[in-house]
């Protein structure tokens, strides 16, 4: 690091890398959230999405 001190500004560059965890840490922890509501909602029977694309359809 000492041969390097007078080509990199080692504050800015640490600096840069905690704020880039923080922002990964807070988009985790956000997708982790996002993820339990998810759990918690009951799951469509297979094909009611294709049903009701149908009956929209057909009703026009």
């Amino acid at each position: 690091m000492e041969a390097l001190k007078n080509h990199v500004d080692w504050r800015r560059e640490i600096t840069a890398f905690l704020e880039q965890r923080v922002k990964y840490y807070k988009k985790r922890l956000a997708l982790q959230k996002i993820h339990e509501v998810l759990e918690k909602h009951p799951e469509l029977p297979r094909g009611s999405a294709a049903s009701a694309l149908r009956r929209d359809r057909d009703s026009h």
